[in-house]
């Protein structure tokens, strides 16, 4: 399914490529595209292996479901001996016997059996197509933290060398008055606090870069240099288009709706089970005592059904049954709500992102540095410079944020619905 998009919106903001400072690299190490780091993430990560071999032991389990049980085999050996009536030894020899024991099903029974391990194949492939989806969607997210927190850190960087190098000019000058000295204490608190901000960027960085090497299968600090991406926002489809595609599309409610069918041929197997299999016997045996005496037959044999064994496992059944109903009604109403929630939040960051200039960051930019050659000619206050340097490196975070949250609420609200209408688009 296909939605229209009414309105685009562009932001081109990033570096050539993503270095991580701090963490080993190598000087001939080429960039990987985001694209082909997403594919290689979702192709190779260890958890598939898990999900593969849940799918590979349901398709196992399905493939005996329908199967007779496997026949029995019992052999007696033993030695008769034969008195008369005055208790002398008429004779004596050996006595043997060997039957094959077969249990057939009451009829329906193997093919409700195949039903509920099919269910289970279904709800195992759910699972994995599940991961896979929000796998890559981690992935892209984490690529764009990464690109956002080394953004973040380089402007920090920029406005740190002017802080350092105009507390070096002023420790180099005779402090005459209380001025310039109390100018060169704001210059030293804002350095400090310069260096928390680029504390917390550097930690998000190495939080993002390791989570990606352990996506990858990894050494966590493997060195890793990724193309930034250039986001497109697009619009959100209709309201109502968004919850009929989740309801059809969602992977967690498909699961639900799948047990509640899978609880629904338990219901019915238990009422089968509550007419006895059959076992069927037959036999032979040979006794040599003073005369060959030779027995061939057929025994028959059904359990008693006198403990209500039966009777209780199709009361459990239907409650099962019920259970699955109630958590299928829940999971339609924490989708819907789940639906709702992400697309209020994607809309909101998309009205916030178009509100912000293409330019807006260029700006605060050459501001800043407006302002750091203007000061040294005495033309700007300190409270005017601190004030300016400090806008510029929140206009930064502050836009860095909002397409981080933008792009976290659109990937979930297409892992929601499962539509492919591109909330987010990466440019090469």
């Amino acid at each position: 399914m296909h939605f229209p998009v009414k309105a685009r919106f562009f932001v081109l903001l990033g570096l050539p490529a993503l270095a991580v400072p701090g963490w080993a690299q190598e000087p001939d190490q080429s960039p990987v595209r985001m694209d082909a780091l997403v594919r290689d993430i979702a192709s190779t990560n260890p958890e598939l292996k898990f999900y593969e071999a849940e799918i590979a032991a349901a398709k196992a389990g399905a493939r005996g479901a329908a199967a007779l049980s496997d026949p029995e085999i019992a052999l007696d050996l033993g030695r008769k001996r034969v008195r008369d009536l005055s208790g002398a030894l008429a004779g004596s020899g050996a006595a043997w016997s060997v039957s094959v024991t077969q249990t057939f099903e009451w009829p329906g029974r193997l093919a409700l059996r195949k039903a509920i391990a099919n269910q289970q194949v279904e709800l195992a492939e759910l699972g994995l197509a599940r991961f896979k989806h929000a796998l890559t969607a981690r992935a892209r997210t984490l690529v764009y933290t990464l690109h956002a927190a080394h953004s973040e850190a380089a402007a920090i960087r920029e406005v740190a060398d002017r802080f350092a190098a105009l507390k070096e000019t002023f420790l180099a000058r005779d402090p005459a008055g209380v001025t310039p000295l109390l100018e060169t204490r704001v210059i030293e608190a804002g350095e400090l606090a310069l260096q928390r901000r680029a504390t917390e960027a550097e930690l998000a960085l190495q939080a993002a870069l390791i989570e990606l090497n352990q996506l990858r299968g990894a050494a966590a600090d493997a060195p890793l240099r990724v193309t930034a991406p250039a986001l497109t926002f697009n619009d959100v489809p209709a309201t109502d288009a968004l919850l009929a595609a989740a309801h059809e599309n969602n992977f967690d409610f498909r699961m639900r709706r799948v047990e509640l069918e899978q609880q629904g041929y338990q219901v019915q197997l238990a009422r089968n089970e509550r007419y006895p299999a059959i076992s069927v016997s037959p036999f032979y045996s040979e006794e040599k005592a003073g005369e060959r005496e030779t027995v061939l037959g057929v025994g028959l044999s059904v359990p008693l059904p006198v403990t209500g064994r039966t009777r209780g496992a199709v009361e459990l059944a239907e409650a099962r049954r019920r259970q699955a109903e109630t958590a299928a009604l829940v999971a339609q109403r924490e989708l819907e709500r789940e639906v709702l929630t992400a697309a209020g939040v994607f809309g909101t960051k998309l009205a916030e992102s178009r509100r912000w200039a293409p330019d807006s960051v260029k700006k605060f930019r050459e501001a800043a540095e407006l302002a750091d050659r203007h000061y040294r000619l005495g033309a700007v206050p300190i409270a005017t410079y601190v004030e300016l340097q400090n806008s510029y490196l929140d206009a930064v975070e502050a836009l860095l944020a909002t397409q981080r949250e933008a792009l976290e609420a659109g990937l979930k609200l297409q892992q929601l619905t499962g539509l492919d209408f591109n909330p987010v688009e990466f440019a090469p």
